[in-house]
């Protein structure tokens, strides 16, 4: 299993306006791809010294095949929808990580 993880500092100035796209648009946009089995979007609870607020949004996908697939079909299109709506409001950066384990008590 793979997250895809997606890192935001969003600029306070389009805040509300940018998490309301982001769960009722971006993400379900994303799960509508059909290569991600489900998403979380988490705040980040560190003060950030550049303002703003930070969250991160990990999507799970089955393998790196799948995820793979995303960039050359999806990625493009999503990122610049976004960039489009809050072009110099945000800056972001990815990680991909890896399941080793998972422990449900």
């Amino acid at each position: 299993m793979i997250i895809y993880n997606v890192t935001v500092n969003i600029d306070d100035s389009v805040h509300d306006e940018w998490l309301t796209w982001m769960k009722d648009k971006h993400i379900p946009d994303m799960l509508a791809t059909g290569k991600f089995s489900h998403a979380k979007m988490t705040k980040v609870l560190v003060e950030e010294e550049l303002g703003g607020t930070s969250y991160s949004i990990q999507y799970t996908t089955k393998d790196r095949k799948t995820l793979n697939a995303y960039y050359q079909e999806d990625a493009e299109k999503l990122r610049t929808e976004a960039l489009k709506r809050y072009a110099d409001k945000f800056v972001a950066f990815r990680t991909e990580l890896e399941v080793i384990s998972q422990q449900i008590p």
